[in-house]
């Protein structure tokens, strides 16, 4: 059984819902993005999106396009990642997905990228341009080293879509809320909550929904009909203006749209 699913449904079932928290490897530091990723677990988050930095982020919005190129510019590279993960999980027991396009994983090697995600760690990964007709190798790599994998559906996929990614998916589902890119939104699609919807008739996969989210009223909108809130562009907007201590503050704001 998944740690992150077991988490979903044990707050969905208390009521409480689940914030889950994107935070960029190595942005603006390696030892700076740990440090934000602990706090995040600290202060609210139940599970811990670890995202990749990489040179054709085609979901990310401009402040995450902004900070995984600063990263990158430091000097990450991939291997950092499994430090990076080495790192928070020596300081939290939070559950770490690691976020990433797929072709970095590709270059590294699947089996290997899994093995090295595995003993840093992680609980598994959300592979954003990555669909279950194109993840043989994925799906049996993760299925044999147990790691969760999170595929994406969005309000335009089919309904064969749907129920195909669902079903592929461990840990959760994550519910795209709006089309486009990543970023903050002052409302939430109403397309999200019908997105949830057929994820739901379609499948047991819990499903969480990502993209837009900003506010603690928005964190517990969608905990009234998902299994979590997804933020990230919130968090790194967070840290740039403000630091460390403008990201504990958020955290503890967003947290406090949970029940």
């Amino acid at each position: 059984m998944s740690s992150v699913n077991d988490i979903l449904l044990a707050n969905r079932e208390s009521g409480k819902g689940s914030l889950v928290g994107y935070y960029p490897a190595g942005y603006p530091t390696l030892k700076d993005s740990v440090d934000a990723l602990v706090a995040m677990a600290e202060n609210g988050c139940d599970v811990l999106e670890i995202g990749v930095p990489y040179s054709d982020p085609v979901m990310d919005g401009l402040v995450i396009q902004v900070a995984t190129e600063e990263a990158r510019a430091a000097g990450f590279v991939l291997r950092d990642l499994f430090e990076v993960i080495r790192q928070v999980r020596a300081r939290v027991s939070t559950p770490l997905l690691v976020m990433s396009y797929w072709n970095p994983v590709l270059r590294y090697g699947v089996e290997k990228f899994a093995e090295d995600m595995r003993a840093s760690g992680a609980q598994g990964m959300i592979t954003p341009d990555l669909v279950p007709d194109e993840a043989a190798q994925w799906l049996e790599v993760s299925q044999a080293k147990g790691l969760d994998r999170v595929f994406l559906v969005a309000p335009s996929s089919s309904n064969e879509r749907v129920t195909a990614n669902a079903d592929a998916s461990k840990g959760f589902v994550y519910s795209v809320s709006t089309m486009g890119i990543t970023g903050e939104r002052a409302t939430l699609d109403a397309l999200a909550r019908q997105l949830v919807g057929r994820v739901k008739s379609m499948s047991a996969t819990p499903t969480c929904v990502g993209v837009g989210i900003s506010t603690a009223e928005q964190v517990r909108e969608v905990n009234g009909y998902a299994d979590g809130a997804i933020v990230g562009t919130a968090f790194v907007k967070a840290y740039r203006d403000e630091g460390l201590s403008g990201l504990v503050a958020k955290t503890k704001e967003l947290a406090a749209g949970l029940g």
